[in-house]
């Protein structure tokens, strides 16, 4: 079963960070943002999922279990008794994800509630002098300007941001924001790709907002000033055109060229693919321990 900690917890997770690094800025940033997201995921998963396996196994070899259950412990033993230590470092380090990714979850949940209540107006101005824009998920989601905000932009930037933040509506994009958050939790191996999510899900609501408008340059203006402008103010909420995660620079770059020509959406399948390789190998670590119980308990 080594072989099987090894891939999905060691190599996976920095093998998607290279997959990623390598692919996600030469595709189409709305596919490469779900399909790093989701990848991300099954990545978190396969790891998870293999230490609850190899804790399970460590749990098998305590000597009362053994004979409460009516099998033998040494058996269990000698499936990794060239590296005893695996079993039991996953107890802990299984214990560690168990936390971080609770913590995570109950943040997540905390800065949802800070979030203005619904509100049957697609855009919600609010009083406030300080530069403040952000998508309000939900149904329907809404837009939170602030009016400080607003008097910063021209009515055709003020167009630019709302296109922006709607696009992160259209596209759920705080879906694939928490997904991300907690794989990045279960794995901090993943805390690249996470970053990475966050620049792709900005980068796809200011190609959706350029095509709305037919004004890339525009766009542009509106985001680098809305960035200037709301860096000091960021909103928990992470999905507004000021976000710091956005690498601002980056975005307004692209957006200032003609319209980037992207690989075949088919290279998005390599991250997929990595992520599900971590899966299927967690899928046989699974067999292989009932396997082993079952040996173990003739």
């Amino acid at each position: 079963m080594i072989d099987h900690f090894v891939w999905s917890v060691l190599v996976v997770p920095p093998l998607l960070v290279v997959a990623v690094r390598l692919l996600a800025d030469r595709l189409a940033p709305s596919a490469a943002a779900r399909a790093v997201a989701w990848s991300a995921a099954a990545a978190a998963v396969g790891s998870t999922v293999n230490l609850l396996l190899f804790a399970a196994h460590a749990v098998a070899e305590v000597p009362f279990v053994d004979r409460a259950l009516g099998w033998s412990a040494a058996v269990v033993a000698r499936d990794t008794a060239s590296e005893p230590w695996v079993p039991w470092l996953s107890v802990g380090l299984l214990a560690a994800v168990v936390c971080s990714v609770w913590y995570r979850w109950i943040h997540q949940r905390r800065l949802l509630r800070l979030l203005p209540a619904g509100s049957a107006e697609a855009v919600v101005m609010v009083p406030d002098e300080k530069a403040g824009a952000f998508a309000v998920p939900g149904r329907p989601g809404h837009v939170v300007v602030t009016t400080g905000m607003r008097d910063l932009l021209t009515d055709r930037q003020f167009e630019a941001l709302l296109a922006h933040e709607r696009a992160h509506l259209a596209e759920r994009h705080h879906r694939l924001v928490r997904v991300t958050e907690l794989a990045v939790a279960a794995h901090p191996a993943l805390w690249w790709v996470g970053r990475h999510v966050d620049y792709l899900v900005e980068r796809a609501a200011d190609e959706r907002a350029a095509d709305a408008l037919g004004d890339r340059r525009t766009v542009a203006h509106a985001i680098g000033t809305a960035a200037l402008a709301g860096h000091a103010n960021p909103h928990p909420s992470g999905l507004h055109a000021a976000s710091i995660g956005g690498i601002v620079p980056r975005r307004v770059s692209h957006l200032l060229r003609p319209h980037p020509a992207a690989l075949p959406g088919i290279l998005a399948a390599v991250p997929i693919l990595v992520g599900l390789s971590s899966l299927v190998w967690t899928g046989e670590a699974a067999l292989d321990l009932v396997e082993l119980f079952m040996a173990a308990a003739r």
